[in-house]
């Protein structure tokens, strides 16, 4: 077979709505700032009105209550984040406090179709092996925590409020909250993203903004230096390019001091939020993960994939999306049989009926059940997980339609536009 003909189009028949989502997101932030900015200006009017001298004094301290809740709402940075105050959910415990923490990273999607405007919109940066975490440091503590919630480490650290003798400038109750991978090898923490800082929420901010910050302000704390009595684990920078070919490049072939586990892309407009979001995607191969499809309990590749679906009380078989995504539906006989009930965590092989798609919508997925999940499993599979893994052993896409598209979108943005011109 000829060079040429091993390259595909990076077009390919829709299997998802991905790219439309990612649009709506887009949306649905600008919406919500601008909510934001209108409840600002509605808040400063009636302040300025208080200020004012009213002949009609009697009614004054009802207004003043209702002012006084509403400030007290906007000085709580992370408020619109969570529900439960990040010093609150610190002191949870058990199951509780897991959670709590499971549902507060922002998880990316898998790559399913290569965004447009990936070279102008986008970030890329090579994913570090390891375990996903939140890192929490507050009240001279410094606790992490896995994507499942389960603790990974409790100790001292350089970042604000992080330790018991160190940094006692600023407020006793203020605290930050990173978004990192632990790479176990060298025992560091690769901060990939974050959330707040010494208080200061940043889940509103776009993408650009929280990596300049990050690389701003993490530095000075000497969280980045050697670890030492006072700070027991490394923090580390991750170099973050523009997703351009020499970016791209960079990120793909370029030397890190940790192992690569794929690419990480992140839209450069994009807000931190909970949860599975189109507007974060991860895409890997061989040549930059050493696990590009999911290996089994004896790490052994399966001969027929497998997904991880959650039980619904209709006996439906859904996705950890919002909203999910249906697969299959068990019967109510099979399901009473096995002692199935709503919540479960079950895994499934794909058989060799494979998937169905219809207009870009799953229609059919051939599932045969194999039991329940491990434990320690908190959510089921996302649709662009299975989705990607499914590619990956048909036809996945390639770091050449990475290129591809890079390319296009430049040559499209260079095309000189017909302009009609007076005579």
């Amino acid at each position: 077979m000829a060079p040429h003909d091993l390259r595909r189009p990076f077009k390919r028949p829709a299997i998802s709505d991905q790219q439309r989502r990612r649009e709506l997101s887009l949306q649905r932030q600008a919406q919500n700032r601008r909510d934001a900015q209108q409840h600002a200006r509605c808040l400063a009017s009636t302040l300025l009105y208080l200020q004012s001298p009213h002949p009609e004094s009697t009614s004054e301290p009802e207004v003043e209550v209702e002012v006084e809740v509403e400030l007290e709402t906007e000085t709580e940075p992370e408020a619109s984040a969570s529900e439960i105050d990040i010093r609150q959910a610190s002191k949870l415990k058990g199951s509780q406090a897991r959670k709590w923490f499971a549902r507060q990273l922002m998880l990316p999607e898998w790559m399913i179709d290569v965004p447009d405007q990936l070279a102008q919109d986008w970030y890329v940066f090579a994913r570090p092996a390891g375990k996903r975490c939140f890192v929490v440091s507050t009240n001279g503590t410094t606790v992490s925590r896995l994507r499942n919630g389960s603790r990974l480490h409790h100790f001292p650290s350089a970042l604000p409020n992080g330790a018991r003798n160190r940094d006692a400038s600023g407020s006793a109750q203020s605290y930050s909250i990173l978004d990192c991978i632990f790479h176990e090898s060298d025992q560091t923490y690769y901060v990939v993203d974050m959330v707040c800082w010494r208080g200061y929420s940043l889940y509103e901010c776009t993408a650009e903004f929280r990596f300049f910050w990050l690389n701003s302000k993490l530095s000075e704390t000497g969280a980045c230096d050697p670890p030492s009595q006072y700070h027991r684990y490394r923090f580390s920078l991750v170099p973050v390019y523009s997703c351009d070919q020499p970016g791209l490049s960079a990120a793909y072939t370029g030397e890190t001091p940790y192992v690569k586990d794929g690419l990480l892309f992140y839209n450069k407009h994009a807000h931190y939020q909970t949860g599975n979001t189109p507007l974060a995607l991860v895409w890997k191969d061989e040549n930059c993960s050493q696990y590009v499809i999911d290996t089994d309990s004896k790490g052994q590749i399966p001969s027929q994939q497998q997904v991880v679906l959650e039980l619904q009380d209709n006996g439906s078989l859904t996705t950890s999306d919002d909203p999910p995504v249906v697969f299959g539906c068990l019967d109510g006989g099979f399901m009473q049989k096995s002692g199935l009930c709503s919540g479960n965590l079950l895994r499934f092989a794909i058989s060799n009926g494979g998937l169905s798609f219809a207009d870009g919508k799953l229609e059919k997925a051939d599932l045969h059940y194999l039991g329940k999940s491990n434990r320690a499993r908190a959510f089921a599979d996302s649709y662009s997980k299975v989705m990607f893994q499914y590619m990956a052993r048909h036809s996945p896409i390639r770091y050449d339609d990475l290129i591809g598209s890079i390319s296009s979108s430049i040559d499209q943005e260079n095309k000189p536009s017909d302009v009609q011109m007076d005579d």
